[in-house]
């Protein structure tokens, strides 16, 4: 049954329910701490990054440890300056340690200046979950060690705290690098390698036929 209101009680009965409502309107709502907010159907948990050989490194431990980048022309010795750059180097030997620089080639020259590596879209085996690792940026970690001849540092684009796998080695000075890049490592042996690297042909700074990185080899320094 529906119940109808005489016309001449609409507006009392109206008035009453908005001075309800009102009241109810001006009063908080306590919050219920049982009730959590639901998650979305298609909401995932972000999956953990597997851990890596040298994440919990400590700086000596890093320091202990040397790289071999085995070349097409030979063989390129690198010590880690780990105590001006810790994530900068625990970032590029975990990067070797998984074999991201195995079959990247040296993708970028200047002459006289550097040569350039760890770009991973030369990598001739590249997986997704590589890739996706190779995008891990690290902080900027500028220091007093100049850029000159046989120091590595990280490579990034104009905005800062971007470098993730891109690595130069200078063959010449670059003291306009100086307090702007992180300075992470440095040529112990085959600067020789570097230079011929350096004076292959190319067209601009793209070489004509890039050397490849057989294998990067992280091991314990020989003092």
């Amino acid at each position: 049954m529906i119940w109808l209101l005489p016309r001449k009680t609409i507006p009392a009965v109206a008035l009453l329910l908005f001075a309800v409502g009102a009241v109810r309107a001006q009063q908080p709502v306590e919050p219920n701490p049982g009730l959590q907010e639901p998650k979305k159907a298609n909401e995932r948990a972000e999956p953990a990054r597997p851990a890596e050989p040298f994440d919990d490194a400590s700086v000596d431990e890093l320091a202990g440890h040397c790289v071999s980048l085995e070349t097409e022309l030979g063989t390129i010795e690198i010590g880690m300056l780990a105590e001006m750059a810790p994530e900068a180097v625990r970032n590029f030997l975990n990067l070797a340690s998984l074999g991201a620089f195995d079959s990247t080639s040296f993708s970028r020259i200047v002459p006289g200046f550097v040569v350039q590596g760890g770009n991973m879209s030369t990598h001739q085996n590249l997986t997704q979950e590589l890739y996706q690792r190779s995008q891990k940026t690290v902080p900027d970690e500028p220091s007093i060690v100049k850029h000159v001849r046989g120091i590595l540092s990280l490579a990034r684009p104009d905005e800062p705290n971007s470098a993730s796998s891109h690595f130069f080695i200078l063959v010449g000075d670059g003291p306009h690098l100086d307090g702007k890049f992180s300075a992470f490592g440095k040529v112990l042996g085959g600067m020789e390698v570097a230079d011929q690297i350096n004076k292959a042909p190319a067209t601009g700074e793209k070489p004509d036929q890039p050397v490849r990185i057989q294998r990067a080899l992280v091991k314990r320094c020989v003092k």
